[in-house]
């Protein structure tokens, strides 16, 4: 399954599933090692993709690499291409799951590292994007979440659209305001801990949810301003399908009634709205995205 990237939906906030309050995580002083990283890939019957989404994660040059596929049940060769990998994946996990949140659940269960990351069978890691991430992470010991830029692609791998992280606050994020991308972006173990993982009743939305739990129990941002992934848009998935939208909106007002106590309303819209202009006024390179984006319907 694919997650939402559709910035300008209309996410609530919703009570964390523990108690627990987040604390940045520390450098160990005098230490020699590379922060490892865990990056967990769900696949699901997307042969065409994998390949380069795989290579793209094994072929960075970053020795502290942990790397855990699940896949619930491919019947297109994916399991054949990843049982050729061998002792290159730290875990593969074949087993039913009850949807992509738990699956990625499951891997992180698995995980060992410092730094987690996901990325789905059909996005990609730019090179070099695990050195910069890790980079980012020990010049900043008080952050918790790294983002960074990248790229929507097509099915063919053409770049038709830039995404520059800015602006992730709570209340920017809920009325469309933030701008992301989950394929670039990491965090510590810690603070995916601390709030016990992905939702796993989420459908549609799983990654916004998770940064917002992260986010109310005091996780801290850092942006980077660097390209480190493709996110793949095309017929097959679920981002750019009606199905997806379908999902997006019950889990939007699942969400907004969960903490508001109350429906969206009108004043809402308006909110939202002028979040959103705000976002393409001030956010670089945002008005070119939203006429490239208005062109591409015409």
């Amino acid at each position: 399954m694919r997650e939402n990237h559709d910035k300008a939906c209309r996410f609530g906030l919703h009570q964390l599933r523990n108690g627990l309050t987040l604390k940045s995580a520390t450098r160990t002083p005098g230490r020699e090692l590379p922060m490892k990283f865990s990056v967990v890939t769900v696949s699901f019957n997307q042969r065409q993709y994998l390949e380069e989404c795989l290579s793209s994660v094994l072929g960075q040059d970053y020795s502290g690499l942990e790397y855990i596929v699940v896949d619930p049940g491919s019947t297109d060769g994916s399991r054949e291409l990843i049982e050729s990998l061998g002792s290159r994946l730290a875990a593969v996990l074949f087993e039913p799951d009850q949807g992509a949140a738990d699956g990625l659940n499951k891997g992180f269960q698995r995980a060992s590292g410092d730094i987690f990351g996901f990325l789905n069978s059909d996005d990609a890691l730019l090179p070099g994007a695990m050195k910069s991430v890790s980079q980012a992470f020990e010049q900043n010991p008080d952050c918790d979440i790294v983002m960074g830029n990248g790229f929507i692609v097509d099915a063919q791998g053409r770049r038709i659209r830039r995404i520059r992280a800015a602006g992730f606050t709570l209340e920017r994020y809920f009325y469309g305001g933030a701008t992301w991308l989950q394929q670039s972006t990491f965090f510590r173990r810690g603070a995916f801990e601390a709030v016990g993982g992905f939702n796993g009743n989420n459908r549609s939305c799983w990654d916004g949810e998770l940064l917002v739990d992260m986010v109310r129990a005091g996780a801290r941002v850092k942006y980077l301003n660097q390209d480190l992934a493709l996110f793949r848009i095309h017929a097959k998935s679920i981002t750019g399908s009606r199905r997806h939208s379908e999902m997006m909106n019950a889990d939007a007002e699942r969400m907004f009634s969960l903490t508001r106590g109350r429906k969206w309303t009108a004043l809402d819209t308006l909110r939202a709205y002028l979040f959103r202009v705000e976002r393409i006024l001030t956010h670089p390179g945002a008005v070119e995205s939203a006429i490239r984006a208005r062109m591409s319907k015409i």
